[in-house]
């Protein structure tokens, strides 16, 4: 069974960082894509970063590139989100998600993609 427990979340000034981390266990990940979305009040959720454990293959959102770094330590099985030059904007619960199939070469962007979530972890950027 997948399980998935996000970490590092916490309530950081305007042009601050922070890390967070999904700490991951269950089956092997090495076939896995794993991805970080957000969602905002009110806000659907949306894809921040996606990386493909076999190979470090990245993606990212158009608005958190350059700022934001996706990585993953193979020998923790954890995926960490870095996040850099934070603005009021990236206030959001932060959700881990993994993709069993990112062979299938669907839609990465789409929450319907991952079969697996985490409970988030909520980032709030002050002005």
């Amino acid at each position: 069974q997948v399980q998935l427990v996000e970490s590092g979340g916490n309530l950081v000034q305007a042009g601050g960082s922070l890390r967070l981390s999904c700490a991951a266990s269950g089956p092997t990940f090495y076939n896995y894509a794993m991805g970080w979305f957000r969602q905002a009040p009110g806000k659907e959720r949306e894809f921040v970063a996606r990386i493909r454990w076999s190979t470090g293959t990245t993606n990212y959102a158009d608005s958190v590139k350059g700022r934001f770094t996706i990585s993953r330590d193979n020998g923790k099985t954890t995926v960490y989100l870095q996040l850099n030059s934070l603005e009021p904007e990236d206030s959001a619960v932060y959700y881990c998600a993994a993709d069993r199939t990112p062979y299938l070469n669907q839609n990465y962007r789409a929450p319907g993609t991952y079969e697996y979530w985490g409970q988030g972890t909520q980032v709030t950027v002050s002005s």
